[in-house]
């Protein structure tokens, strides 16, 4: 599951959080806070990364905006361009939004 926004760009870690148990050779337990109670608490050990202690790599929970459902609003500021491609038989439009 990403955190935050869609993509590439996102967010993949956050918080560090404590191991409670090893099950097996290649998956842990983590305690999770509630706001993710709704996330298995058993990660592969390759989804895993040690806690680095530089704070600014640290994504607190409050600044992801993740609602109960697990999903979050976009909001679209402006449209920076448009741009409609011929193909064969048909016009395809695409927009760069912010």
């Amino acid at each position: 599951m990403r955190f935050g926004k869609k993509g590439k760009l996102s967010p993949q870690y956050v918080c560090p959080h404590q191991i409670l148990r090893c099950i097996g050779k290649v998956a842990y337990e983590l305690e999770l806070p509630n706001e993710l109670a709704s996330v298995h608490p058993v990660f592969q050990v390759s989804l895993l990364k040690k806690c680095v202690s530089d704070p600014t790599l640290i994504v607190p929970l409050e600044d992801l905006g993740v609602k109960e459902n697990l999903s979050y609003e976009e909001v679209s500021v402006e449209i920076l361009d448009r741009q409609v491609k011929m193909l064969r038989n048909k016009e395809v439009a695409s927009v760069k939004v912010l």
